[in-house]
């Protein structure tokens, strides 16, 4: 009993029974004395006090203790106990939860234009699905073709082999010995390059000779210093490249014996030296030699993509939605039209299979406008359709060229293309839009619209396309892609280290790094399992020769990347070098940052930002305190620790890590103290000694799974999963756990559901013809 009840019933003696037998306060009646004042009546904010709404992922137990501890913010623990549990109960309820947000203002599938990405690839398979497809070779590298002589000879050509790189210092000597000689030679590398991420790429040739690059384009060079003027040895080019996309690359390199001059001792002169190596450097990476797992020894046709510059889309709710359209957007829009009308009209022969003056000409170019705006358009053409996109621009004019280009203008415009397919349409057609657009951000292959004409999508076929689209470069590109989002590390994070503190940090080992983590996401996910706990709980990782002498492991046999098992603790991704990296400052570790990841990304909790920035404490300023001891002296405050009291011990699990991810035992010369802790939904405090112990208990989360499951969710349809139900997100995470928690799996499970969405939850919209 309270001090408060106490001395009511004592002021009652001989008052009427009603006083005796009143009713403690509610909760609502708490909330309203001892909050409101702050958060508001229905926890929508207060300017100036606490603007931001009231809402959140934590249990009523978790509620209830991060109340009792720092509410309210002017007397923190003057509401504990039994009212601060009626008062988290109360504010759950009413507002707070994901379940009393989709009561007050339910979630709803929102009509969506295509986003950036989405439009870009589009485009691309748009006018891809009038080309052959790509040549499948399982070998990686690029064929190289050896010549005895300057000018690629046919009966010249004395070797062909695969090389994994191109990267040679011939010096003095021959490329081949006992085949060609070493005064003069030419070789020619063929094959294609995949671009492993959206966006500009600069190719760097190193070569001290004559050199042509080609790249996405057999007839006009990137590259071109076949007459070199001046000392230069490096030379540059840069494409926009669409990510998970084969280009063509031909590397043209030619020998000549330089220096001689005398042709009557021309046997004397001294041999010219020779090298030539191909780098190039990502859009968010290191310069970098182009990694043998990026070529391919076959043959890619041209790819056309977009290079109008576009607008971001907005992420605001932690996934690319296109729900807005700014005149910046419409401009783009409009140029990328523009840019592909004229591409299309510079390749009409090429893509509707004409030659100028032939007689049927302008019946086979109307076709391909037909074909072209079904295809756009992802269904069959009605009348209306047929009259306004192809009749009147053809008949509008003599000229062939001006026609096509009014129908991709039109066609590029118009909502039809531009905007997704609304969930009141439950045709075929939408759903095989919604299964492209969500495993390829692209259109619907020929396949799988053919099965849509068809009538043949129903749930069955709906799994086995799914499954079958699975396997194609474009799905793999997105889910490792998600994999990369969900753990922070698509955004090129900046890895500069110390380099007094750090030697041998370089952008080469950074891009080691990156590799060694897209290597490990890859080989996880494509495994027979696809086993989501592998991520915390893989005991190897990938590594070079480079990365293990840094990191101080001994490689088994073998070369390039292998698995190594390192000595100390090291437990998947959550102790990969490249995230420890990222997520720490450029001399020391930061708790802080992998503490944020590990509460966001791996337990999906909904961390408010900080209301300001507050930069770290100086290790100069306290030079005697550890990491994790300056960063609890930082946030000991009683306004940091609603999160940080979820952050830090979270946190300082990794403290054995230090800012470029090297296993340690001390840092400042004392003991690290690895000790963390989380509180549970259950409003248990689970503790862990190190990083082993959390992973198995993160692997084994429950809460974990639904944070994964629901990412997934929104990177790949980008939609919210309640607006599919209620229960959509206990139901995919339920199967999950049935499927040994396979993520492939899961991905299909996605995309079957969101084929074909409930209608009560949609809002419907009608677009116009044009």
């Amino acid at each position: 009993m309270t001090i408060r009840w106490f001395l009511l019933l004592v002021a009652g003696m001989g008052a009427s029974t009603s006083v005796l037998a009143a009713d403690p306060p509610t909760g609502e009646a708490i909330y309203l004395a001892k909050c409101a004042s702050c958060h508001g009546k229905s926890g929508e904010g207060v300017a100036d006090k606490y603007s931001q709404a009231l809402e959140g992922d934590r249990s009523i137990p978790q509620l209830a203790k991060l109340i009792a501890r720092t509410m309210p913010e002017d007397k923190p623990g003057t509401c504990i106990g039994e009212e601060a549990d009626r008062v988290a109960a109360y504010i759950h309820g009413a507002f707070y939860s994901i379940t009393a947000r989709e009561r007050n203002k339910p979630a709803r599938i929102a009509l969506a234009r295509l986003t950036v990405k989405q439009y870009g690839n589009a485009v691309t398979d748009l006018i891809g699905s009038f080309r052959g497809q790509a040549g499948r070779d399982e070998r990686q590298g690029l064929r190289g073709e050896y010549y005895d002589d300057r000018n690629f000879s046919g009966d010249k050509r004395k070797e062909d082999r695969i090389d994994p790189q191109v990267d040679f210092r011939f010096e003095a000597k021959s490329p081949v010995e006992g085949k060609i000689e070493a005064k003069q030679f030419a070789i020619r590398w063929q094959g294609s390059v995949v671009a492993p991420e959206t966006g500009l790429y600069d190719f760097i040739v190193g070569c001290d000779h004559a050199v042509k690059l080609y790249v996405n384009s057999q007839e006009k060079p990137l590259i071109d210093a076949w007459v070199k003027s001046g000392s230069d040895t490096e030379f540059k080019g840069s494409l926009f490249l669409l990510g998970g996309r084969s280009y063509s690359l031909r590397l043209e390199f030619s020998k000549a014996n330089q220096g001689v001059v005398d042709k009557k001792r021309e046997k004397e002169a001294p041999i010219a030296k020779a090298f030539i190596s191909l780098q190039w450097k990502p859009p968010h990476g290191p310069r970098q030699p182009i990694s043998t797992r990026y070529l391919n020894p076959g043959h890619s046709p041209e790819v056309f993509v977009v290079s109008a510059p576009f607008p971001p889309d907005d992420r605001s709710l932690g996934w690319e939605r296109g729900t807005a359209i700014s005149r910046e957007w419409d401009q783009a829009a409009t140029a990328g039209a523009l840019e592909t009308a004229t591409y299309v009209v510079s390749r009409i022969n090429s893509l509707a299979a004409t030659r100028d003056k032939e007689a049927d000409k302008p019946k086979k170019v109307k076709d391909f406008a037909r074909t072209f705006t079904e295809r756009a358009f992802r269904h069959p053409l009605t009348a209306e359709e047929i009259s306004i996109y192809i009749d009147k621009p053809f008949a509008s004019t003599t000229d062939l060229d001006l026609a096509v280009k009014k129908v991709v203008l039109l066609v590029l415009k118009s909502p039809r293309f531009l905007y997704r397919e609304d969930a009141s349409d439950q045709s075929p057609f939408a759903v095989a839009s919604r299964l492209s657009f969500g495993l390829w951000d692209s259109l619907p292959d020929r396949e799988l619209f053919q099965e849509a004409k068809a009538g043949r999508l129903g749930p069955a076929q709906i799994v086995r396309q799914t499954e079958r689209m699975m396997n194609d470069p474009r799905a793999k590109t997105k889910l490792r892609d998600f994999l990369l989002t969900y753990l922070k590390a698509n955004a090129g994070a900046e890895l500069a280290k110390d380099p007094k503190r750090f030697t041998g940090f370089d952008e080469l080992l950074v891009a080691d790094l990156r590799t060694s983590l897209e290597i490990m996401l890859d080989e996880t996910l494509w495994s027979p399992s696809s086993d989501f706990r592998q991520l915390l709980l893989a005991p190897q990782m990938p590594m070079n020769e480079r990365m293990a002498a840094f990191y101080g492991v001994k490689l088994p046999e073998g070369k390039g990347f292998r698995k190594a098992t390192t000595d100390e603790e090291r437990l998947g991704v959550l102790t990969h070098p490249y995230l420890l990296s990222a997520l720490a400052y450029t001399r020391e570790s930061s708790p802080i940052h992998r503490g944020v990841f590990l509460a966001r990304s791996v337990l999906g909790l909904g961390l408010k930002p900080p209301p300001e920035a507050v930069a770290p404490v100086s290790p100069e300023l306290q030079p005697q305190l550890t990491t994790r001891e300056r960063v609890t002296l930082q946030t000991n405050a009683n306004a940091c620790m609603s999160c940080h009291g979820v952050i830090n011990p979270l946190g300082f699990t990794l403290e054995n890590y230090d800012a470029v991810g090297r296993f340690r035992k001390l840092d400042n010369n004392k003991p690290v103290d690895s000790q963390g802790a989380y509180l549970a939904r259950t409003g248990a405090t689970v503790k862990f000694q190190g990083v082993k112990e959390l992973g198995a208990y993160l692997a084994a989360s429950e809460e974990v799974h639904a944070a994964f499951v629901e990412k997934m969710f929104h990177h790949l349809v980008q939609q919210p999963v309640r607006a599919y139900g209620p229960n959509k997100l206990d139901e995919l995470s339920s199967r999950f756990r049935a499927s040994g928690f396979n993520m492939r799996q899961l991905a299909v499970d996605i995309l079957v559901t969101s084929a074909q969405p409930p209608k009560p939850t949609t809002v419907s919209a009608v677009l116009p013809a044009r």
